[in-house]
């Protein structure tokens, strides 16, 4: 007999990324990846001061989420990832790459980037970034998908 309750994986993931610290950040691309790696769509919505994560890099070549500031406030993202990095866990940019290469889509919310005075020539130019809002981002979202809020 088979199992009537058997879970159905959701069909699509769509994460907004909401908060700007460097551990919450690092997670969305560790479970967008994770999805995209196993055939899941992926959306990835930033907006307010997670978009700041995809600045391009300060002056001397330090990517900008390395200033992000973690949840704990004892690291910033760029000794956070160092830890990572010394304990054989997947990096910042390990991560990002990943769901380049596996075909994640990213979007930046329009509001957010008006509200932080951010433009669009300011973000990587390495990393595939939509504009949108969030009527776009819903609009890209499945019904049978599975929406979560970082």
């Amino acid at each position: 007999m088979a199992d009537a309750h058997k879970r159905v994986p959701p069909d699509k993931l769509s994460i907004v990324v909401f908060s700007g610290t460097f551990d919450k950040v690092h997670y969305a691309l560790v479970m967008a990846s994770a999805a995209a790696a196993i055939s899941t769509p992926v959306t990835l919505f930033f907006t307010m001061d997670a978009a700041r994560a995809f600045l391009k890099p300060h002056e001397g070549g330090a990517p900008a989420w390395h200033a992000l500031p973690t949840g704990s406030g004892v690291y910033t993202g760029g000794e956070m990832d160092a830890v990572f990095f010394a304990k054989g866990t997947a990096t910042f940019e390990v991560l990002l790459s990943a769901c380049v290469e596996l075909g994640v889509t990213f979007m930046v919310c329009e509001m957010g980037l008006k509200a932080f005075d951010i433009q669009h020539d300011d973000l990587r130019k390495d990393v595939p970034i939509a504009l949108g809002g969030v009527v776009t981002f819903l609009n890209d979202a499945s019904d049978r998908g599975a929406m979560y809020f970082v």
